[in-house]
């Protein structure tokens, strides 16, 4: 299994279907923290569906199609990490990310990011990770911006949340960049 510890206090780690439990114990407590910014969540109303997707992500990963990790915070699971998918002709990706409520405000996904888009550029060779995320939120925006990605651009209304469309921001970083390269 993969694991891949930061420090003492923060570790990601490749999702299981035995964490299916702890997993949606995580999203239920914060569903409605996490529906502001996530389409998806409505879709999660049990073990049994965080389970089945996992399993999905798995049989991405195994095509080589990226992966998701849960991010792991002195010893519980705090959020999940994720390369949605891979373009490895254009050798580039995307991620996703979300927090618990309780664990905001601590650092924790700018290290988790930090070593996810380290891990894309050393560890599979790609060229450009991007993120995207909602024009508003705020919280974010502010992980990208800290670790040196660029902004690029703006999608208008291409993101339906429960409140409407919304505008999505568009952030890059290629592994030249004086940030990113190592």
């Amino acid at each position: 299994m993969f694991v891949y510890k930061i420090n003492e206090c923060l570790e990601l780690l490749l999702l299981q279907k035995e964490h299916a439990g702890e997993l949606f114990a995580l999203i239920d407590k914060n569903r409605g923290h996490l529906k502001e910014w996530m389409n998806w969540v409505d879709n999660v109303q049990s073990v049994q569906d965080t389970a089945a997707s996992i399993e999905r992500t798995l049989q991405q990963a195994a095509a080589g199609g990226g992966f998701r990790a849960g991010i792991r915070f002195k010893g519980d699971l705090a959020g999940v990490i994720n390369y949605h998918e891979v373009d490895w002709g254009n050798k580039k990706t995307s991620l996703g990310y979300w927090l618990g409520k309780e664990y905001e405000g601590k650092g924790i996904m700018t290290q988790a990011v930090e070593a996810f888009t380290h891990y894309a550029f050393d560890g599979m060779a790609l060229h450009r990770v991007e993120i995207r995320c909602a024009e508003e939120n705020k919280k974010s925006r502010a992980v990208p911006e800290k670790l040196g990605f660029q902004l690029e651009g703006t999608l208008k209304e291409s993101e339906r949340l429960a409140g409407g469309y919304v505008n999505q921001v568009v952030y890059g970083r290629i592994k030249t960049d004086e940030a990113g390269g190592r």
